[in-house]
């Protein structure tokens, strides 16, 4: 997928191009997760479509549930528990598809030197 440490440099063009490759595959995750997120809190009937959305948003991006949970189903608290444990997971892991194409910029532009 990117350049060996034996070839140049990619021309910038490409650069940008591989870099918006990788966000959009970086935001079909978190778009994917978050649908997922909705669907669960959707099934568990514990909230309302917007309800739902909100939920995930913040389970997604790290910001903790919004709400009290007390009043919930035991598989509504189930799954709000499994999905921020997954949530958190994709949010690492697409920040890690969106990065790679800089911190590979990086290392080989360090590496160009040691020819």
């Amino acid at each position: 997928m990117f350049e060996h440490h034996q070839q140049p440099l990619l021309p910038r063009a490409e650069f940008f191009a591989r870099l918006v490759r990788n966000a959009v595959i970086a935001l079909a995750m978190l778009a994917a997760a978050l649908g997922i997120g909705i669907a669960g809190f959707l099934l568990t009937g514990t909230h309302r479509a917007v309800d739902a959305f909100l939920q995930a948003s913040m389970l997604l991006g790290g910001m903790g549930p919004v709400g009290d949970l007390q009043t919930a189903s035991d598989p509504a608290k189930i799954f709000a528990s499994l999905y921020a444990l997954f949530a958190g997971v994709v949010f690492l892991v697409s920040v890690g598809v969106l990065l790679a194409p800089v911190i590979h910029r990086l290392m080989h532009r360090f590496h160009l030197a040691d020819k």
